[in-house]
């Protein structure tokens, strides 16, 4: 077993995600890492903090650099994070007049956390298109078998006659909701980060809103009030959305996996697991994911709400747990929403 089934090579065909596993690289951080430096030597130029043929330099020099990926990593045992090393390289790649300019009035956090959010938002793009369709095909089954009979159950037990409709709303009416709530956390969570060393900006002066205005332009973030280098909670609601989201799709799954049990056959799917010793079985394997994907996911979203406690103005602690949980918890939802799409394509009626 690896370390992470999300990205286990056998199990890629069950837990992975390419899609979205391919924002968590190490090269896809890096890219983000180095266009933020460069759009902050954009801004600081704009705003006569530094000069522009220095922006110049930065700006070309970034355009094709590549790190010593070994030397990050050694130097994560030291600083805790590969910002300092990542900044020291670029500089050694610098003109002497102009080193000094490169990330100025910036902090490794800026860095970190804008480009983790320039990582999110095109996961969120992928997540809303997916279940737009899962939305989409619930409804078109919805529309051509609703009506007929199905027998209703509470606490599994047999209850009252109600329609296939009135099981798959219960299905639709969750999707619409997580969607429609996903602009209102895209907001809280897609935001720049940019606070300076302590959240003060003091380096910058008074030029430090203007930059931070320009530095949202470039990389087309949203600017907030105040830097939220320890206010995590748009990160939260991001993983509690992931978490609701899972939930809704985990409650399809749980319902799927019974209603196409031998016993009641309200549901057949189409294409399902083979057993090495039983091969009258075609197990619901994408309807079990999509439950197993759900705890796992609302596991880890409590493990967030504790890393939203930092200590002053920077935790080491807190930080790091987040880098550990935030990437599963996107991938996990991600690999939720494709497990989800197989279901609904495998299920007919009886």
């Amino acid at each position: 077993m690896a370390i992470s089934a999300l990205d286990h090579p056998l199990l890629a065909g069950l837990l992975g995600d390419p899609e979205i596993a391919a924002w968590f690289t190490p090269e896809a951080e890096i890219r983000a890492m180095l266009r933020f430096e460069a759009a902050l030597a954009r801004a600081e130029a704009a705003c006569g903090v530094i000069p522009e043929p220095a922006a110049t330099e930065i700006i070309g020099l970034i355009s094709d650099f590549s790190p010593d990926m070994q030397t990050l990593a050694v130097a994560s045992a030291r600083d805790g994070l590969i910002v300092p090393a990542l900044v020291s390289q670029l500089r050694a790649a610098v003109s002497e007049p102009n080193r000094a300019h490169l990330h100025f009035g910036s902090t490794s956090q800026d860095v970190i956390d804008t480009a983790l959010v320039l990582r999110l938002d095109p996961c969120l793009d992928i997540l809303e298109a997916r279940l737009r369709g899962i939305l989409a095909a619930l409804e078109t089954f919805s529309e051509t078998h609703g009506t007929q009979p199905l027998m209703g159950r509470t606490r599994m037990q047999q209850a009252i006659a109600i329609r296939y409709a009135d099981r798959l709303e219960n299905w639709i009416t969750p999707v619409r909701e997580v969607l429609d709530e996903l602009a209102t956390v895209r907001a809280a969570a897609i935001r720049l980060q940019c606070g300076g060393a302590a959240g003060t900006l003091d380096k910058l002066g008074d030029a430090g809103p203007k930059v931070a205005a320009a530095l949202g332009r470039e990389l087309d973030l949203p600017v907030p009030a105040r830097h939220w280098q320890t206010n995590r909670r748009g990160l939260i609601a991001l993983t509690n959305w992931c978490a609701a989201a899972t939930a809704v799709l985990g409650k399809i799954g749980q319902d799927v996996a019974l209603m196409t049990q031998n016993e009641l056959a309200e549901l057949r799917v189409t294409s399902g697991g083979g057993s090495s010793a039983m091969p009258h079985k075609v197990n619901p394997v994408n309807a079990e994911a999509l439950v197993t994907l759900s705890r796992f996911v609302a596991v880890q979203s409590g493990g967030m709400q504790l890393s939203a406690v930092h200590e002053q103005e920077r935790s080491g602690i807190s930080w790091t747990l987040e880098w550990m949980l935030l990437p599963q918890i996107v991938a996990a939802t991600g690999v939720a929403s494709l497990r989800a799409e197989a279901l609904l394509g495998s299920i007919a009626m009886p």
